[in-house]
């Protein structure tokens, strides 16, 4: 709540300095706008940097786990959540454009005896070529649905409420495990 009256705040100051200037409301990133070349491979790589595979699969499975359990909240630092929640939408919009502007990048890599523990919840073909996991997640859901999901994960695994999330949650986590795998390969053939 102090968030808000501090936007607003800085919101009303601001149009007393600039009062001919357009209002922006717009929260979103513009990743859109002038970006380098392979600039989401750059962006997913720093989210390996600052978070690892196995800690964030580990901390969205307590999100989940603890979104949907009733009389409990979670028991990590609000920062550390919020710092993940917004490192995940980050992840989300890198692994979006990667696949739009990607798609001629990678060759499928021939499988070598690869044990099931490899693979992890990714298929064959998906180890092989792991832009399909991005495909698939994003012709299920929109950008915008996984934020709200994400969203909604965070808020409901923070408190106690009478009401649970929506019934549809384990197919976004799905793929947003499965994101977290694929883009690790990705990043890791890269090297």
């Amino acid at each position: 709540m102090q968030g808000l009256l501090l936007y607003c705040r800085v919101k009303s100051y601001i149009k007393k300095i600039h009062p001919h200037e357009k209002n922006r409301t717009d929260f979103q990133t513009r990743l859109g706008k002038g970006r380098k070349k392979h600039y989401e491979l750059q962006q997913i790589e720093t989210f390996f940097q600052l978070n690892d595979l196995t800690a964030s699969k580990e901390l969205l499975n307590t999100i989940m786990s603890y979104a949907v359990k009733r009389n409990s909240w979670i028991k990590e630092d609000p920062s550390v959540i919020y710092h993940f929640h917004q490192a995940m939408r980050s992840f989300i919009r890198a692994g979006y454009f990667l696949m739009l502007k990607e798609k001629k990048l990678f060759v499928n890599t021939q499988l070598e005896a690869v044990s099931p523990l490899a693979l992890g919840l990714l298929s064959e073909k998906e180890y092989q070529n792991p832009l399909l996991v991005f495909t698939k997640a994003f012709r299920e859901y929109s950008v915008k649905e996984f934020d709200y999901f994400i969203s909604g994960m965070v808020y409901f695994s923070m408190g106690i409420y009478d009401h649970l999330p929506e019934k549809n949650m384990i197919n976004p986590y799905i793929h947003l495990i499965k994101m977290l795998d694929a883009a690790y390969l990705i990043i890791e053939r890269k090297k």
